[in-house]
């Protein structure tokens, strides 16, 4: 089952290649942080902030592209973690058809922010992570 999170914080350490975003569990207390890359991490914070890039950047293309091709993200959803590495998917909606896509989780992330959409860990990640309860 897929636990629905909302973005907490973003950390971006300016003397280190590693960022952080934390997701909170929407109606529980656990956080889920995961490292990111500085691009991800800036483009989450822009859009937090309301910040309009002059032109559009990676995610915001990639949104565009989705929309002009009939398409609709849906949901983000990080569903698992093998030796220490996170993996994401993306489910948007084409007509009747839901494409299932294979993501990192800091591209899916920033994607998700960028398109309002919610974002979702499995409950077995998350008992990983945070252990269960």
């Amino acid at each position: 089952m897929a636990i629905q999170m909302e973005l907490s914080r973003i950390l971006i350490r300016e003397t280190d290649d590693t960022h952080v975003v934390e997701l909170r569990e929407i109606n529980g207390e656990r956080v889920f942080p995961i490292v990111i890359g500085l691009h991800e991490a800036a483009a989450i914070e822009r859009r937090l902030m309301g910040q309009q890039p002059p032109r559009p950047q990676t995610h915001e293309l990639l949104a565009s592209v989705i929309e002009e091709m009939g398409g609709k993200v849906e949901r983000v959803v990080i569903n698992d973690l093998r030796d220490h590495t996170f993996y994401a998917r993306l489910y948007v909606r084409q007509g009747n058809q839901l494409l299932d896509i294979d993501s990192r989780p800091s591209d899916a992330i920033a994607l998700g922010v960028a398109t309002e959409v919610p974002i979702y860990v499995e409950e077995h990640v998350l008992d990983e992570v945070c252990g269960s309860e």
